[in-house]
């Protein structure tokens, strides 16, 4: 369980050993009654800043519908900063500032920003495809999920997507589109998804109900990730569920690094809406250097705006972070002691049980470093140790945590500690074979006022005694 742990007494900083990973944390403060009733409440002001104005027990299901909906865009609009009238209330959303929240990973699709006038490059033109389901009523919002057969899509995706549709913040019309290379009918793709799909909420009212709605919203088309004519196919499946609707889409690919241009550009000519906004969903690696992250970034930008692209670290939506940021910045009484005066050092460890991705090709080409450290450790110890935003924009908020991130100083290599597990099965994987690690243990320092000579210990691997995601700092010395 992840959870963040203070120790009110001092403590001598722990080793980089086995033991203390495996070690228990003191419980968080207070008892977990209190704790658990301060987050709610907590959760409650956040929301109120982030302005994410829903009342489901107010809002009826077809004001939800309604909010999602916008006005289809007209031909003359090119400016990124053009104004668009939306279904809002009345209000009218500027393209540069106005946003709407909605999550993924149970929260991850709430962070959409709504600010459609983009240009579309013009969709392919095709024969008219005739289908056998008709949908009661058009679709105002289409998701397609390519690579809809993997782990990721299965376990994740999907799960999350019912999810958002039961508790509302999808339209009852939605449409969710699977795509991947297997030959499959929509009714084995329903089947394949109805096991991981489950009321993972409070109330469980209407779960039947929901599930078997969410199914029949569910759709399958089969073809190549860099075939045109199979996007082009998509494209027309999900015209024929919108209707005359003008329709949004969201295309998430969960689908492997080296496919990932190859699906981008091949949807961006092929699957785009010119009748409503386009957003597209990649999950981490963004690259495998720095080299090629910069070329996936460039050759993304050259089809979509960045408005349009979101870049999705999953672990940054598990409940420690996001009650981190709450936690800091809705508590005063915390603003004063969250510094080197106060902290003696901060430790962030990640371990997991299970090893079965060392067996895989992803990990064995990129490691523990790659994986974990580079990505999720680093975006948690930004989160941590960054100044106060100006406020909780996602602008603001990646402006501090930029520089965080430009104050960590250069490591040495008597800071770190670098291990590999070994395997003891008979069938060797030959990935097992290399120096890739599978173990990183390191000391950073950040060089500010703030945080000047404490450290952050870093502890993360697989393969460890037990699962656990958790942020620790003990007190100074008085």
């Amino acid at each position: 369980m992840a959870g963040i742990a203070v120790s009110a007494s001092p403590a001598p900083a722990p080793s980089f050993g086995r033991s203390s990973v495996a070690s228990r944390f003191s419980p968080v403060v207070g008892p977990s009654a209190n704790f658990r009733t301060q987050v709610y409440g907590l959760r409650c002001w956040i929301t109120a800043k982030l302005k994410l104005r829903r009342n489901l027990q107010v809002r009826a299901e077809d004001k939800v519908h309604d909010w999602l909906k916008v006005t289809p865009l007209t031909k003359n609009i090119t400016s990124r900063d053009a104004r668009l009238a939306y279904d809002f209330g009345g209000e009218t959303a500027n393209t540069s500032s106005d946003t709407l929240d909605s999550s993924m990973d149970e929260k991850s699709l709430m962070h959409l920003k709504l600010s459609p006038s983009e240009t579309h490059p013009p969709v392919l033109k095709e024969d008219p495809v005739l289908f056998d389901d008709q949908p009661e009523s058009a679709a105002s919002l289409s998701i397609a999920v390519i690579g809809a057969t993997g782990e990721l899509a299965r376990n994740k995706v999907f799960p999350a997507l019912f999810a958002l549709y039961y508790s509302g913040f999808l339209p009852r019309d939605v449409g969710i589109f699977g795509y991947s290379r297997k030959t499959l009918t929509d009714e084995c793709l329903r089947s394949m998804i109805e096991a991981n799909l489950t009321c993972r909420v409070e109330h469980h009212e209407n779960c039947d109900e929901k599930l078997n709605e969410f199914l029949k919203r569910t759709y399958y088309i089969d073809a190549g990730y860099d075939n045109k004519d199979g996007m082009a196919k998509l494209n027309s499946r999900m015209s024929h569920i919108e209707g005359n609707c003008a329709a949004n889409r969201i295309f998430y690919l969960a689908v492997p690094q080296e496919a990932l241009l190859d699906v981008a550009l091949s949807l961006a000519d092929s699957a785009q809406t010119t009748q409503g906004w386009n957003r597209i969903i990649i999950e981490k690696p963004f690259g495998f250097t720095g080299l090629s992250s910069h070329r996936v970034t460039q050759s993304l930008l050259s089809r979509f705006e960045e408005e349009q692209i979101y870049r999705i670290d999953h672990l940054l939506g598990k409940d420690l972070i996001e009650n981190l940021t709450v936690l800091r910045f809705s508590n005063l009484v915390f603003e004063p002691l969250w510094s080197r005066t106060y902290i003696r050092n901060v430790q962030v460890i990640f371990s997991e049980e299970t090893a079965t991705e060392i067996q895989g090709r992803y990990f064995g080409d990129y490691g523990i470093i790659r994986d974990i450290v580079h990505s999720h450790i680093l975006q948690t110890i930004a989160l941590f140790a960054m100044e106060p935003p100006v406020s909780l924009d996602g602008e603001d908020i990646r402006d501090e945590k930029a520089k965080v991130l430009r104050s960590i100083r250069k490591l040495d290599l008597e800071d770190i500690v670098l291990g590999q597990l070994k395997d003891n099965s008979v069938k060797v994987d030959r990935y097992t074979k290399s120096m890739t690690p599978t173990y990183f243990a390191a000391a950073l320092y950040i060089d500010n006022a703030r945080w000047d000579g404490v450290p952050f210990l870093i502890k993360t691997g697989i393969g460890l005694m037990k699962n656990r995601y958790s942020i620790r700092f003990i007190n100074s010395v008085s």
